[in-house]
């Protein structure tokens, strides 16, 4: 199913750049120290009138029960922080084979091409990448984002004490962006997970990585949105913004919260942007991780259904009053199970398991609450009548692994 443009938050397809690097310089750079108030729950709630260094804070004289904790950062928290963080994060480098088209020799005035197989070109060439990962178990378990080691031939990962090893995908999820890695060793530092849960825009951020091939670098920011929307990555709703510097070759790294504990993998940046980066939240890689170990896959529910929002000119061409509920079907996967059940271009999806929908992404979610071999029922409206529909779930078809 492809989710609508129209989406809020939604970031376009050329305006992302999926973060592997592929040999292009950029350099940026930024940092930067303040000093804030914690509440005990360890959020910031109120600032000390008196927040100058050496000075202890007062308590508010309008709640005096209401101790503030004072946390200040020093000139050597985020170094701290790094230093211990950095033992898990890794640097990977990939090689794989990409065919190389034979030339064409353009005919003037018809617009036609002949190969010309006598030139002696390569075949295929080698495409060299690299990009980033943190350790998740200690005997070799490494998470990183999909596209980093997709059709890689040879990964190498690089651990913080410099050791190498020759790593193998052992799962992937192409909807999530993420997969997992195995490399032959043990004992080794593992990430500390922290929970994205509760992060809010203006929460401190750090991102480690190997940007550029210039391994684990680090730079600060803050959480800048949060539920935010990418056509490249799946997480509808989910993803983490932050302008925390960002750029090619981070992609598959930690995004920290200020005790050090990962809260995303940084994912993607916008290309006509500064500093507006997107990472996987913590929460929803914890799940796909597991099961990534356990089965090597995600088990995700299909329909094969393609939707368009309605307008007043589409609307008009499918002959349905204005102000009409729901969203058109622009098409079905052949073969697929939407097609199979009856489901046909020019539908109009109102309810999905009972619940009014409007949107590809209402669908989408409830959708995903369903397995596969199970049943969903639809409520459509074709020519004016509204009918039932029920569709049987299949698993979602893994292009990736075919790729």
């Amino acid at each position: 199913m492809k989710e609508s443009m129209r989406n809020k938050g939604k970031i376009h397809a050329p305006s992302v750049v999926l973060g592997v690097l592929a040999g292009s310089i950029i350099a940026a750079g930024a940092a930067f120290g303040l000093a804030f108030g914690l509440a005990n729950s360890g959020y910031l709630q109120k600032l000390a009138p008196n927040m100058i260094p050496g000075r202890q804070p007062e308590i508010s004289q309008t709640d005096p029960s209401a101790a503030v904790k004072v946390m200040m950062l020093s000139e050597n928290t985020i170094a701290e922080i790094a230093s211990r963080s950095s033992k898990s994060v890794v640097n990977i480098d990939i090689k794989k084979t990409v065919p190389v088209a034979a030339p064409l020799m353009v005919i003037p005035g018809l617009g036609l091409g002949i190969e010309q197989p006598g030139l002696m070109l390569p075949k295929a060439l080698q495409q060299v990448g690299s990009g980033s990962g943190i350790i998740i178990k200690e005997d070799g378990y490494i998470l990183t984002n999909n596209h980093v080691v997709q059709n890689a031939d040879e990964i190498k990962v690089t651990l913080s004490d410099k050791r190498t090893f020759k790593g193998k995908v052992i799962g992937r999820d192409s909807i999530t962006d993420l997969a997992l890695v195995k490399i032959p060793a043990s004992g080794l530092p593992v990430a500390k997970l922290g929970t994205s849960a509760g992060i809010r825009p203006g929460d401190w951020a750090i991102a480690i990585g190997n940007p550029l091939g210039l391994d684990h670098t680090v730079t600060l920011g803050i959480i800048s949105a949060i539920g935010r929307s990418l056509n490249e990555v799946g997480n509808a709703g989910e993803l983490i913004q932050t302008d925390a510097a960002i750029n090619p070759g981070n992609s598959g790294g930690p995004l920290l919260n200020i005790h050090g504990d990962v809260i995303g993998i940084n994912t993607a940046i916008r290309q006509d942007g500064q500093n507006i980066g997107f990472a996987i939240p913590v929460d929803v890689f914890k799940q796909v991780s597991d099961e990534l170990i356990t089965k090597g896959r995600i088990a995700r529910a299909y329909v094969g259904v393609y939707m368009q929002e309605l307008s007043p000119q589409l609307n008009e061409a499918l002959g349905v009053p204005e102000g009409t509920q729901g969203i058109a079907v622009a098409g079905v996967a052949p073969e697929g199970p939407a097609s199979r059940a009856g489901l046909a271009k020019g539908d109009i999806i109102q309810k999905v398991d009972g619940s009014p929908v409007d949107s590809s992404r209402s669908v989408q979610t409830l959708v995903r609450k369903h397995k596969p071999g199970e049943s969903i029922s639809f409520v459509i409206l074709r020519e004016g009548k509204p009918m039932n529909v029920d569709v049987q779930v299949d698993d979602y078809p893994d292009t990736d692994q075919q790729s």
